[in-house]
């Protein structure tokens, strides 16, 4: 024991030296010059670069929207949906962009319309609008794609201001038939967000439309006339608070091209949620069966649970989706769905009003959600208002990004200086892979980083080659087209589900990928983002992998197959029962 003491009390002693200190300082130099002197570590190269290409590939039609400088009535702020697909069969994915009007209208003939455009297949785009029938205009809101009558031509359902229209698709030339079929409301309500979905497998797309409010120009308050009408002490358009709510409507595919009206039958009605926008489709407690959430302004969201019996029971909020973290209602406007995290649960991320955050629902596989917007890193911006988002992974690295378009309802912020402005910048984070993601914003490109008031955007591989795309829509302006520039090495599989059993798209058919590294899963969903539809046929990123082990296709008609040999860097038609069956 005593010379250990001693031996100690040397060392000590000999550290405190001044040979020693001398010594530890000459190390440090040299270790300091070696360092200076070693190559840096090299810069990570950049994975996005969205440029703007719409004008150039031809997308250049004006999008009117009510006033430019100020807006008096609400119906003024909402702006339109975008829709990706394939209206005529030839394997290239078309777009299709709502529109509006103005309070004041136009001159017989010179109204704005929506507009078709062809994809050329050489990164051009042709309007088609006219010769597709599709030259309608008014309030246009949404619009989602669902082929209702199972004849292997895409439809499309148009929502309004006034009534609705369904437009029936017979070898690329449509047909209005909203109100033959049943579907065209009352033209009372104010139709926003809609979804084809199969709530009752019976191999029929039904049809779900989420309502804002019950709206009147003759009888609507001025801006500054309510409490409800003015903001951070400035008059402004009132609404939707003080505004009557209007129900959401749940129709039921008879199967002989009409539809019958079920929204009491099938207790839609029956909810605390109103003032509807978006609609997204996911099976959140993976029974087989198809639920509905519904993103509102000012109200807690909507999630309606099939109960499998025809009927639905609003669960958003003792499933934890209808309220943040804080238990507050939040004023929800776009939606969309993945499995974020990669746990083989579908996730749900929903846009907001500004001076608050966007909110992230992570799925805890038990028919519960939890707000992990903040645990995420999505809750960094206040000053935006969201409308469009969706999930997509645009780096093909099997983890899905997300993009959010912004834009402000109230011109008065930019005069007023309210803290925010009518023109905002897109968003776009990339997941991290580890439940979180990064804010890469500022260097993603200036398709990105530009500043515009939008409302809808779709994404999707408009080129067929693994690049997924948006598609932008912006208030009184053109739309975006936003394009990576950066071509990524990572690999990725797209499948495009044919039911034969099942509804003709396979809407509501559940996908699993399985890769070397882990399992890949999404649903084939009409619907989502901000009164939007994207490209219907369902993407995978693979990342380095080069060899698809199988994919699993649970088809709504209850058929669980199974698919191997599947290539990397295609796209495969796959059809409903032409697989191996998993028992």
């Amino acid at each position: 024991m005593p010379s250990r003491v001693s031996s100690s009390a040397s060392a000590y002693r000999f550290s405190r030296s001044p040979a020693f200190v001398a010594t530890l300082l000459f190390v440090a130099l040299v270790l300091r010059a070696q360092q200076s002197k070693a190559p840096a570590p090299p810069a990570q190269a950049p994975i996005a670069n969205f440029t703007d290409i719409a004008e150039k590939a031809g997308l250049t039609m004006q999008n009117i929207f009510g006033g430019v400088d100020t807006k008096k009535y609400i119906i003024e702020t909402t702006g339109t949906g975008v829709a990706i697909f394939d209206y005529d069969n030839d394997g290239w994915p078309d777009i299709f962009i709502v529109n509006g009007t103005k309070l004041e209208g136009f001159p017989s003939g010179q109204a704005p319309t929506n507009h078709l455009y062809r994809n050329n297949h050489d990164g051009t785009f042709t309007d088609v609008t006219v010769k597709a029938g599709l030259n309608a205009s008014g309030w246009g809101q949404g619009v989602c794609v669902g082929d209702y009558d199972n004849d292997e031509w895409e439809d499309l359902y148009v929502t309004y201001y006034g009534k609705n229209r369904l437009y029936h698709n017979q070898t690329g030339v449509f047909t209005e038939v909203g109100d033959k079929a049943g579907v065209a409301g009352s033209g009372k309500a104010w139709g926003t967000g809609c979804a084809f979905v199969d709530y009752d497998r019976d191999g029929r797309l039904d049809l779900i439309v989420s309502n804002y409010v019950d709206f009147d120009l003759a009888s609507a308050p001025a801006p500054g006339e309510r409490a409800t009408c003015i903001w951070k002490g400035v008059p402004v358009m009132c609404g939707p608070r003080g505004l009557p709510g209007a129900k959401n409507i749940l129709y039921h595919n008879r199967g002989d091209g009409s539809f019958e009206d079920v929204t009491k039958k099938a207790r839609v009605d029956q909810t605390d949620g109103h003032y509807a926008f978006s609609v997204s489709t996911l099976d959140l407690d993976e029974d087989g069966w198809p639920d509905i959430y519904i993103a509102c302004d000012s109200t807690p969201s909507i999630l309606y649970h099939n109960n499998h019996d025809g009927t639905f029971t609003d669960v958003a909020v003792t499933a934890g989706a209808a309220f943040n973290e804080d238990g507050r209602e939040q004023a929800g406007m776009g939606s969309t769905i993945a499995d974020y995290n990669g746990d083989g649960h579908l996730d749900i991320f929903k846009t907001n009003f500004s001076d608050d955050t966007s909110t992230l629902y992570r799925n805890n596989g038990d028919g519960t959600f939890t707000d992990a917007t903040a645990a995420a890193g999505l809750g960094l911006y206040t000053q935006y208002l969201g409308w469009g988002t969706m999930f997509f992974d645009f780096d093909n690295d099997g983890w899905p990004d997300l993009i959010l378009v912004n834009g402000h309802v109230y011109p008065e912020v930019d005069s007023q200086h309210l803290g925010s402005s009518y023109k905002e910048p897109r968003i776009l984070y990339h997941n991290n892979g580890d439940g979180t993601f990064s804010d890469i914003s500022a260097n993603a490109g200036a398709g990105i980083t530009a500043a515009a008031s939008s409302r809808g955007v779709a994404v999707g591989d408009l080129w067929n080659d693994g690049r997924i795309s948006a598609v932008v829509s912006n208030m009184n302006a053109a739309p975006s087209l936003l394009v990576n520039q950066i071509r990524t090495p990572n690999h990725w599989i797209a499948i495009h589900t044919v039911g034969t059993k099942s509804n003709r798209d396979g809407i509501g058919a559940r996908i699993r990928v399985k890769t070397a590294s882990r399992t890949l899963v999404d649903e084939v969903r009409s619907g989502s983002s901000y009164s939007s539809n994207s490209d219907m046929r369902v993407h995978f990123g693979s990342g380095v992998a080069t060899k698809i082990d199988w994919a699993e296709i649970r088809w709504p008609s209850r058929l669980l197959e199974r698919f191997a040999g599947l290539s990397v860097d295609q796209i495969h038609i796959i059809k409903e029962g032409s697989g191996t069956p998993i028992h």
